[in-house]
């Protein structure tokens, strides 16, 4: 039987597509499900609703236990085949309210501030403690199992644990499945997206859009390099920063316009604030939804429950399918964020990269890429250097690691003196309090 232990299991609505999918899916729907999360509200909210979903389309057929508080996480992991991490350490409320606030202060804005900039530095160097912890949990009581990472910030926690654990790490995401999808629907080229073939490599968040061909093969670039140009000319819409980048830089790149218009010096700068409404750039984005989610959230319980009518049909989130290529040894492809044991000759070897990748019994095998063009490599530099230095900080708990991927941050930098970083990230660092003690 296989098992599957799911860490932030009160993250709800995630937990129901990724272990719905499980139900959905014949190799995996008769195996023990363990949800583990420290909030027992979400927890118990997670429970009614999986419980729901197992007897209305699985029969019953998984078997589904909670377990409470790091006491019991040991007990959740214990034998587990994969574990699914989808933690958030610190909440909306106090950590990501801090996160902005402090920053603002100093004049300095973001949009999600998950991932990279000062934000996402802060929500790793808080996060990496609790994945030592376990890291080694599953080095004792599941050390052959598969740890499939969903949380952010992507390469700075997923990096960590593949440089630094013994435990088999691959970082997913969501936005490489639709990367093509939605960049030929918002041209309007919705016709070559059957059969339509691409590559993607580069960082989580911003991997590029490397080759895109129609089903006949042909190069769909110079279209689309045409039709992004025209668009942001005539036309204000939610995806300007990532067409400028086609512009300027010739590829498309696979998160959201709001997520990259924080990871470069180029958009978000107070000496130009013409550019936020220029650009449609969402400023507090993450808050805002945030907010939302919390005010909607039992409205939201009620209609996904509908009187316990609730149902699953399987999703594109990759956690399903790799479990299910391990079991059944039916080779699947990802795009999944692993270690650069030079699959991307132009970008350091400790860094996570995010490739293509085969899965089957023997697990996650990415795949060559070669060299990037030489603009998209050093445009993702930018980026490694601030997580390879988080990473550095979390490891040695050292604080001079901290001032320095700050400084080294594009839009930080861009935007603060020095010495202004080293007082706003002291200042975060003594409000975070006990999530950041460890750095003091």
């Amino acid at each position: 039987m296989v098992k599957i232990a799911f860490l932030g299991a009160g993250s709800t609505v995630f937990a129901r597509n990724v272990l719905g999918d499980c139900m959905c899916t014949p190799a995996l729907c008769h195996g023990e499900i363990a949800l583990y999360d420290i909030d027992p509200k979400r927890l118990e909210e997670s429970e009614i609703i999986l419980r729901a979903i197992n007897e209305n389309i699985n029969e019953g057929r998984a078997r589904i236990n909670t377990y409470l508080g790091a006491e019991n996480r040991k007990a959740a992991l214990k034998g587990a085949d994969f574990v699914v991490n989808a933690i958030q350490v610190g909440g909306y409320e106090p950590c990501t309210v801090t996160d902005f606030e402090i920053p603002k202060k100093y004049g300095l804005r973001q949009t999600i501030g998950d991932t990279l900039g000062i934000g996402g530095i802060m929500r790793g160097l808080r996060t990496i403690p609790v994945m030592e912890e376990f890291a080694r949990d599953m080095e004792e009581v599941c050390p052959n199992t598969l740890f499939l990472n969903y949380t952010n910030p992507m390469a700075i926690l997923s990096g960590y644990m593949q440089r630094y654990t013994k435990v088999r790490t691959v970082g997913l995401c969501h936005s490489v499945q639709v990367c093509t999808e939605g960049l030929l629907k918002g041209l309007g080229m919705e016709d070559k997206l059957e059969g339509a073939s691409d590559l993607i490599a580069g960082i989580n968040h911003m991997a590029w859009l490397l080759k895109i061909q129609d089903k006949e093969g042909n190069d769909l670039y110079p279209e689309i390099r045409r039709r992004a140009l025209k668009k942001n000319a005539v036309e204000k819409h939610e995806d300007m920063v990532r067409y400028d980048y086609i512009r300027n830089f010739g590829y498309y790149c696979t998160e959201s316009s709001e997520h990259n218009a924080e990871y470069n010096p180029f958009y978000l700068k107070s000496r130009y604030p013409e550019f936020i409404d220029r650009y449609n750039i969402p400023l507090d984005e993450y808050p805002r939804r945030c907010v939302n989610q919390i005010k909607g959230w039992e409205e939201e319980k009620r209609n996904i429950l509908n009187d316990g009518k609730v149902t699953h049909q399987r999703s594109r989130e990759y956690a399903s399918y790799i479990m299910e290529a391990v079991v059944t040894n039916q080779p699947y492809q990802i795009g999944g964020n692993v270690l650069n044991t030079g699959l991307i000759e132009n970008l350091p070897s400790d860094a996570c990269v995010e490739v293509p990748c085969l899965v089957n019994a023997w697990g996650v095998h990415p795949c060559h890429v070669g060299r990037l063009p030489v603009q998209l490599a050093a445009m993702n530099q930018t980026n490694i250097n601030v997580q390879l230095l988080t990473i550095e900080a979390a490891r040695t708990r050292d604080k001079n690691y901290i001032y320095q991927a700050a400084m080294l941050d594009p839009h930080t930098a861009a935007e603060l003196s020095i010495e202004d970083i080293r007082r706003m990230c002291d200042e975060l660092i003594e409000a975070h309090g006990e999530y950041m003690a460890m750095y003091r």
